[in-house]
């Protein structure tokens, strides 16, 4: 049923993944680094909240090799995924929506229309969200339907959308197809990184911080080239992490070893034929 609705609608929910050993832990590893934001960083991502790396503590490896996830992307099928990146999202308190957009950046692969998901989104919801504090909103289908939206956006994450320089840009309307994603602190959202998703404005008088990781979850069956692009692409582990964090998540790092030359990054979705 999962694995359908992620093929058929691009997402799908797996409830209380985080158990609340898990999730206390990750609250204060985040609570940590966004402190040591400076006004800089936070004022060049005023729409998507903190964009901070899981590589800048070690600790977050746990997250990364966590078996309940690993055991739910088993349950989808995918037995030996690979992780390419991931990023602590958190949304301040009375902050403005976050613009429309997909995650993929391999648009270039002939097969990115192709129906199995060639990279998948990971998100784990810190806090309970709902329309009132940001909750994720979603464009279901549209990782693989044309859909108008598509033709109105510009490169993700560009400056103009990172600094809401024009509130009223499509990729920041309300669209008659959207769907409100709400879950509760725990829950992990698994989603094709093609799909429209975006997220409301956080009105409330708290942070709602998503920890959101990068997956492949079949990279062998995909063309030579994109496993090229994806082992060109992924994050690289610290060469100052320890030993046990390493080793946690050495079996997940993306590895290519033939000859094809990796495809170019390219965020920019083609009009399907």
């Amino acid at each position: 049923m999962k694995k359908e609705q992620l093929i058929q609608d691009g997402y799908c929910i797996f409830e209380g993944v985080l158990d609340q050993e898990m999730l206390s832990k990750l609250t204060q590893i985040t609570e940590q680094l966004i402190a040591k934001q400076t006004a800089e960083e936070a004022k060049r991502n005023v729409t998507t909240g903190s964009m901070i790396h899981v590589t800048s503590d070690p600790e977050l490896a746990e997250l990364i090799a966590y078996p309940r996830t690993l055991q739910a992307l088993e349950s989808l099928g995918y037995n030996e995924p690979k992780f390419s990146n991931g990023y602590i999202i958190s949304k301040p308190p009375k902050s403005p929506r976050l613009f429309w957009h997909h995650d993929y950046a391999c648009w270039s692969d002939p097969d990115c229309f192709g129906t199995v998901p060639q990279q998948i989104f990971l998100m784990y919801y810190l806090v309970d969200t709902y329309p009132e504090n940001g909750c994720l909103r979603v464009i279901p289908r549209s990782h693989h339907e044309e859909n108008p939206l598509h033709n109105l956006l510009e490169e993700a994450h560009s400056p103009n959308l990172r600094q809401v320089a024009e509130l009223d840009n499509p990729a920041f309307m309300d669209r008659p197809d959207e769907v409100n994603v709400m879950v509760k602190a725990g829950d992990l959202v698994i989603g094709d990184s093609r799909l429209l998703h975006a997220a409301h404005e956080n009105n409330s008088e708290n942070r709602r911080t998503v920890i959101t990781l990068w997956y492949h979850p079949d990279m062998k069956s995909l063309a030579e080239p994109v496993q090229a692009f994806i082992a060109k692409t992924a994050s690289k582990i610290p060469e100052d992490w320890p030993e046990d964090a390493t080793k946690l998540i050495e079996p997940l790092i993306p590895r290519y070893t033939g000859h094809a030359e990796p495809l170019a990054w390219n965020r920019v979705r083609p009009s399907k034929k």
